[in-house]
């Protein structure tokens, strides 16, 4: 006898997409990771995602019946339910309605929002901001997005985009961005800015052999890890300088959210003694007299890839 409901919750990256059968209580019954294949048609995804769902189904049916769907994509809008010009994703998915899109494969409620509010809302609900009033969630991956969470609830805007976090300005001359401005702090710190960093340590030291590693592997991150954890000291150097700019950004948002603290989240951010241990010395040599010590940084306690589906599966909630 069907006793619970399930949500299909959905986390679409540039490079991967991660789902998963999601009960009313938080727990992932089934999930699942595929390419995005970003500059391909969306039916493409959709479609495979679709069809492992069908086989969950069959496989739940016996406990849990399928209720809606809850989706985290880059620059969805949780009013609107488009995706509008979203970064690392193809022309096919510009100014998408996606609600639309996928009520054409289901007619049952669907909801979107932006993928770092999806993982906002999965910290919240259950992880490590659960008894946490105000706080920042900060994906940092291949670009560095963040959810707002104030007075308990995940914040969004007037036009549901609040929360650009890596579009904070650091240098005004600055890398030119994606988004057509300069300086923003997402060209510092990501994978993305990391390499534009290494490129310029390249043109300062075109002969460095742990550099030129780097370039000949595509900018490999564990490589760059394991470089930092013997003691290379040009990676020293790039890991203090992204910390450092990453902890000015956060004494920005300070200054306006106040928060408990800052809940990060994605590859970049697995090894607290890295580039996050430079950003919690920069963030408190920058914060108000009266907020320094009293902001915290934390990494998220939900396994890799998950913040995101539970928190599109909680949309409905």
């Amino acid at each position: 006898m069907k006793n619970s409901y399930y949500s299909l919750g959905i986390d679409i990256g540039g490079t991967n997409t991660v789902f998963g059968a999601i009960s009313h209580d938080g727990l992932i019954l089934k999930k699942d990771s595929i390419l995005t294949n970003a500059d391909q048609n969306p039916v493409h995804l959709f479609d495979k995602i679709f069809e492992r769902n069908k086989v969950w189904t069959k496989e739940l049916d016996n406990r849990y019946f399928f209720k809606n769907i809850g989706i985290g994509v880059p620059n969805g809008n949780y009013f609107t339910g488009m995706v509008k010009d979203p970064p690392n994703l193809g022309q096919k998915w510009q100014n998408l309605d996606l609600v639309k899109f996928v009520k054409k494969y289901y007619d049952i409620p669907v909801k979107i929002t932006n993928d770092a509010n999806a993982a906002a809302l999965g910290e919240k609900s259950f992880g490590v901001a659960k008894e946490m009033k105000n706080a920042v969630v900060v994906t940092l991956g291949t670009g560095l997005g963040s959810g707002l969470i104030i007075e308990g609830k995940v914040f969004y805007g007037h036009d549901g985009f609040a929360g650009e976090l890596g579009h904070i300005i650091i240098d005004p001359k600055g890398r030119i961005c994606e988004c057509g401005r300069q300086g923003c702090l997402e060209m510092y710190v990501s994978a993305k800015g990391l390499k534009h960093t290494i490129d310029d340590y390249l043109s300062r030291y075109p002969n460095d052999k742990t550099l030129l590693n780097l370039q000949v592997n595509n900018f490999d991150g564990k490589k760059m890890d394991e470089a930092f954890d013997a003691g290379v000291n040009i990676i020293q150097e790039i890991y203090e300088f992204t910390g450092n700019i990453l902890g000015q950004g956060l004494a920005q948002a300070s200054t306006i959210l106040s928060p408990e603290a800052f809940i990060f989240y994605g590859g970049l951010s697995n090894a607290k003694h890295r580039i996050l241990k430079f950003a919690k010395q920069s963030m408190d040599a920058n914060l108000l007299s009266f907020q320094k010590n009293n902001i915290k940084i934390l990494l998220s306690e939900l396994p890799d890839g998950e913040a995101g589906i539970i928190g599109a599966s909680c949309l409905h909630q």
